[in-house]
């Protein structure tokens, strides 16, 4: 595995992660689909690309020091 990516940018952890709250939810008698799950697991890695861009982004305006270009 050369190719790493942070953990939230993974469908797999995102799938995981909605399975268990879906469990959960089932629990208390609401029932998401394989489909509606499969869309919030898209939702949830697109939601936490754009944060993790934004958070960069963030992190460089307010970075103590500049960048130099060659």
């Amino acid at each position: 595995m050369d190719d790493m990516k942070a953990w939230y940018q993974s469908k797999t952890v995102w799938g995981a992660l909605i399975a268990v709250g879906s469990s959960l939810l089932q629990i208390k008698g609401i029932e998401l689909s394989a489909d509606m799950q499969a869309d919030l697991a898209n939702i949830a890695v697109t939601l936490a690309g754009v944060a993790g861009g934004l958070l960069a982004i963030s992190g460089r305006l307010r970075a103590a020091t500049g960048i130099r270009g060659k």
